[in-house]
């Protein structure tokens, strides 16, 4: 017998379409819980750095101290964000200090160190603001913030590791090893060596080396003319 019509056959559940309608809102809910999870960990962890930090040296102390890292930090982050790059806000890690990640950092040894030698450059103007508030105020505490800051800006700079000082001195080495690239030529590897690099060569090597040595020679003195006697404040 002839039908006029489309027999109905009945389908199967279709449980790929089913799982797609349930998974894409809690996908996309985790990546937002993520996203949020990661900002409030570097807003609060400011916070938790500064709770940290009193249970050593009080309350007053731990503020200032973290205040101190945080404008160290943010010397690394204007100085990257000035050169163009993908920088970062500082989180802080309590009793290890923060970071600012950069991400597609050039080869380039200057700019390298540019942003390496800024955190600690800032850093001991924060240490200065903090002595010049000590001396007007007669405060012992503004003094021993500033000897601090210009302690831990110190420290930064020795030349081991993942330290800023490790950073600048890597620099140096690169830019000795290499000569500079031509305007608008990124990187050139050759058949000879050195290679050639912007930011390369001896000249940028000495440049580096001068200004590592004025910012040592000036934090060194900061914390001569700072030192106090410690205790608990």
């Amino acid at each position: 017998m002839d039908r006029d019509y489309d027999p109905i056959h009945p389908r199967g559940t279709d449980w790929r379409g089913w799982l797609r309608r349930i998974w894409a809102p809690i996908g996309a809910a985790v990546v937002l819980l993520a996203k949020f999870s990661f900002a409030a960990l570097k807003f609060f962890s400011i916070f938790i750095s500064v709770a940290a930090y009193s249970l050593i040296w009080g309350w007053k102390f731990a503020v200032g101290f973290v205040l101190l890292i945080l404008v160290h930090e943010l010397g690394h982050f204007f100085e990257a964000r000035r050169q163009g790059l993908d920088a970062t806000l500082p989180t802080f890690i309590p009793f290890f200090g923060a970071f600012v990640l950069i991400k597609n950092a050039p080869l380039n040894p200057w700019r390298n160190a540019l942003v390496a030698l800024a955190g600690p450059a800032l850093g001991a103007v924060g240490a200065a603001v903090c002595w010049a508030i000590g001396n007007a105020t007669d405060s012992d505490l503004f003094r021993a913030l500033a000897y601090a800051g210009f302690l831990i800006n110190l420290i930064n700079l020795i030349p081991v590791g993942i330290l800023d000082g490790g950073s600048v001195w890597r620099a140096i080495r690169l830019a000795r090893h290499s000569v500079e690239a031509p305007p608008g030529q990124q990187f050139a590897m050759g058949s000879t060596y050195p290679i050639a690099i912007p930011g390369g060569g001896s000249s940028r090597a000495m440049q580096i080396g001068l200004l590592y040595g004025a910012l040592v020679t000036l934090l060194v003195l900061g914390m001569l003319a700072t030192h106090v006697s410690q205790h608990r404040l």
